[in-house]
């Protein structure tokens, strides 16, 4: 058997469900679920059939698609925004190494450079200990949260599988 298409609806389809268990744990508060979630996905899928680079990239994509809406969309502008531990607006020169990937992973995405957002992936994956990579992931998921939440108040569009795992009404498409 050869390796899986990345295409595959299948695949697809697992991913989504997958990352939004883990988006619904989040969401509870349940981070260790939530990483465990995709872990384990990862972890148990066929050889060939997903790696967490794929999945942690969906996440970012998504975030770049309303983040999008929001600056066209919205009343004001998107603003990054990165802080530190005791809660001080940082630099993201500043910032813990897992949030620096985070925040340039997703302006990547934002500014449609899908190859500078997979690199970033690709280094933290590959140099980071498991605890920045968690941090890496709680971060995307933390910001598809609080952007759906924002899009939903400001009806914006929010992808269908996201707006379901959040349990968010999808704005009307009049």
């Amino acid at each position: 058997m050869g390796p899986v298409d990345p295409q595959d609806p299948d695949r697809r389809q697992r991913m989504v469900s997958t990352a939004g268990e883990a988006l619904a744990a989040a969401q509870a508060g349940d981070d260790g679920a939530a990483i465990s979630l995709l872990t384990t996905f990862v972890d148990t899928s066929p050889a060939g059939d997903v790696d967490g680079k794929e999945l942690v990239l969906m996440l970012f994509r998504e975030c770049s698609e309303m983040v999008a809406a929001l600056g066209s969309g919205g009343a004001t502008p998107v603003k990054m925004q990165v802080y530190d531990a005791d809660g001080q607006e940082v630099s993201i020169d500043d910032a813990d190494p897992p949030v620096r990937t985070a925040v340039r992973t997703l302006l990547a995405e934002v500014h449609g450079d899908q190859d500078a957002a997979r690199e970033q992936i690709d280094i933290a994956l590959s140099t980071a200990a498991p605890s920045e990579v968690a941090a890496v992931v709680m971060q995307a998921l933390r910001w598809t949260i609080r952007l759906a939440t924002e899009c939903t108040n400001r009806d914006l569009p929010v992808a269908g599988w996201i707006a379901e795992a959040l349990e968010v009404e999808e704005p009307d498409s009049d």
